[in-house]
């Protein structure tokens, strides 16, 4: 089966990195595509050409003031995505604590092998390279 349009699916829109940095973007605040054009670097036809995409999936809201458009996020249009994405929090949360539990004990253990000078002779580096090593220890000094 093809994949579905851009245009049609809110999942689709969002795939693509640009329209995601320009949703970033508008999170904050209404802008102009002037705005958007200087923040992101793009040409104003491809920044045009993607704010098309995210109106017809509604996730950005338009104005009109004289000449000018001005572009919001839809945060209605936007829950779904979040709520979708969400169910799959445990397992993030789960990863995350185990990587933090992890960087916290070394962090612990450099610290304390950069204080008594053994940085390089712990075993708990075998892995790490010399330089990141080095790096560390002066990290921590």
């Amino acid at each position: 089966m093809p994949r579905a349009t851009t245009t049609s699916d809110a999942f689709n829109a969002v795939a693509e990195p640009r329209r995601r940095e320009i949703l970033n973007y508008l999170a904050l605040e209404e802008r102009s595509v002037g705005d958007i054009v200087a923040r992101l670097g793009l040409e104003q036809p491809s920044v045009s050409k993607h704010l098309r995409v995210l109106r017809d999936v509604r996730l950005v809201r338009v104005r009109r003031q004289g000449r000018h458009m001005f572009y919001r996020t839809n945060a209605d249009a936007i829950r779904p995505l979040h709520e979708w994405t969400k169910r799959f929090e445990r397992f993030w949360a789960h990863q995350l604590s185990r990587i933090k539990e992890r960087a916290e004990g070394k962090s612990k253990e450099w610290k304390r092998h950069a204080r008594s000078g053994s940085a390089h002779t712990s075993t708990s580096f075998r892995h790490v390279s010399p330089q990141f090593q080095a790096d560390s220890a002066l990290a921590v000094i």
